[in-house]
């Protein structure tokens, strides 16, 4: 299998990156060759993102036979809007531009996977862990995060690029993709914390009911009375029409596959949300180069359609694709599923459980920071 190796320096992809995140009128040629720059650096991510994803699907599986892997490498518009976002930054220092990501069934065997880097040997160097169970953002995204600085044989091309390992539970993994897919049909990037208040208050707040459930810290600045807290999911669930809003995008979206989808492990997702209409294009494994290649031209093609979303991802097949990245489908029904679950909880409860991490529960009262 041929993989791709970067061609140019870090200075270089660092210059391209900062040309296109201006936003300043360039010739086509300056332009195309931006993109060129920062696809190569993009696509090396590609071989030390499958060689720890490997190693991240042999040992949550160990824990849990049925843990969901998956794989992707970050979109060039996400890529050019974290940079302005923290114009100090540059693109060569991002530790997210191959990710890979476990979902597993509940906050124990999280734990247990963390816990399992934490031993490992791996020649891997890890860079950064975070535990945003412990500590919640703000947002209310919670997951656990390890990043790894590749390290090869003999001075390998790949050495220092960074990989992002994420670690969560399902009940995590659908407020995620419900935050993306809303965000989505809102042209805002909510995932960000930037656009709609009272959207980014709904998710908050949601996800507190949801680390409620899992025994684990709330989301700062959201009510830790469970009564409080399920009254204010209803009002604002009410005034945004939460359910009539996510279910009529999810039946209403067309899906165009590629016929020999079930052999293959990378997938091409093109999502027009004005159209409602998400074309799979499908690749093998030993074809990493071409997927690559259509990638970023899908990109260019794409760039000035409002809304439009290109990415590549890896998934072991067309369920699990479609399991691991639900937002790309627009399909938010598991995350609807729980929050019925999670309200039904929080109507039976008077003070939040004791925790399983994160140390003691929280004294119950109305509207108190924690964090």
């Amino acid at each position: 299998m041929a993989w791709t190796e970067p061609r140019f320096t870090r200075r270089q992809v660092d210059h391209a990156a900062a040309l296109l995140a201006a936003g300043k009128s360039i010739s086509e040629f300056q332009s195309d060759h931006a993109r060129e720059v920062i696809g190569n650096w993009r696509a090396a991510h590609a071989f030390p993102l499958n060689t720890l994803q490997m190693g991240l699907r042999r040992s949550a599986q160990k824990i849990q036979s049925s843990a969901l892997i998956a794989q992707r490498l970050k979109r060039l518009p996400t890529m050019l809007d974290k940079l302005r976002r923290m114009p100090k930054t540059t693109l060569s220092r991002f530790q997210d531009i191959g990710g890979c990501r476990a979902v597993m069934a509940s906050i124990g065997q999280v734990t247990q996977l963390r816990d399992a880097y934490r031993r490992s040997r791996m020649k891997h160097q890890l860079v950064r862990e975070r535990d945003y169970l412990v500590s919640p953002r703000e947002s209310g995204y919670r997951c656990v995060h390890l990043v790894y600085r590749y390290v090869g044989r003999d001075g390998s091309a790949y050495d220092g690029l960074q990989i992002e390992i994420q670690i969560r539970t399902r009940l995590q993994h659908a407020w995620a993709t419900a935050v993306e897919t809303v965000g989505t049909l809102l042209d805002q990037s909510l995932k960000s914390s930037e656009g709609s208040s009272d959207w980014l208050r709904f998710f908050a707040l949601v996800s507190s009911a949801f680390a409620f459930m899992e025994r684990t810290p709330p989301v700062p600045n959201t009510p830790t009375n469970p009564s409080t807290l399920r009254a204010e999911i209803q009002r604002l669930q009410t005034k945004l029409k939460v359910r009539e809003t996510l279910d009529t995008y999810r039946h209403a979206l067309q899906a165009t596959e590629q016929k020999g989808v079930n052999d293959s492990t990378l997938f091409l997702l093109s999502l027009d949300p004005l159209g409602k209409r998400l074309a799979v294009l499908a690749f093998k494994a030993t074809a990493v180069s071409a997927a690559t290649e259509a990638y970023a031209s899908e990109e260019k093609r794409l760039a000035e359609q409002v809304g439009a979303q290109v990415v590549l991802v890896g998934a072991h097949s067309l369920s699990s694709l479609r399991k691991a990245y639900p937002n790309y489908f627009l399909d938010t029904e598991s995350f609807l599923r729980q929050l019925d679950r999670a309200l039904r909880y929080l109507a039976t409860a008077t003070a939040w459980p004791k925790l399983v991490v994160g140390g003691a529960a929280p004294a119950s009262s109305g509207q108190r920071t924690l964090f």
